[in-house]
């Protein structure tokens, strides 16, 4: 069993940055490709971005690239199963509750929500006009 945390939420004005980070615990020795979704109020879940095992293949939801970026720490220093997600030139619209995934093969990375079985409680993004 596979299980997603996601940290890192908050209030922030428009412009600002947040990093977001995720850990998928249950896989000490191995890294998943990992996807971030998001969900605001009445509104369908989106594909935010998605990251392969290695880190060196990414995609990106059209609303957000450009200004978001998500990465491994590669070099060790936390988790291999730690992603990252670093929002910049944040809009109210990207106001959200921010949700990261995994596969059960932990190696699907696309923008489709169904391929992902586990799934992290979210952490609320807030931008402020």
């Amino acid at each position: 069993q596979v299980q997603p945390v996601e940290s890192g939420g908050g209030m922030v004005q428009t412009g600002g940055s947040l990093k977001l980070s995720c850990i998928a615990r249950g896989r000490m020795y191995f890294s998943d490709a990992m996807g971030w979704f998001r969900q605001a109020p009445g509104k369908e879940r989106e594909f935010v971005a998605g990251i392969s095992v290695s880190g060196d293949s990414t995609n990106y939801g059209s609303s957000v690239k450009g200004r978001f970026t998500i990465f491994r720490d590669a070099a060790g220093h936390s988790d291999i199963n730690t992603v990252y997600l670093q929002m910049a030139s944040l809009k109210p619209e990207d106001t959200a509750l921010y949700y990261c995934a995994t596969d059960s093969a932990g190696t699907y990375y696309g923008p489709s929500a169904f391929e992902y079985e586990y799934w992290g409680q979210g952490t609320q993004v807030t931008v402020s006009s």
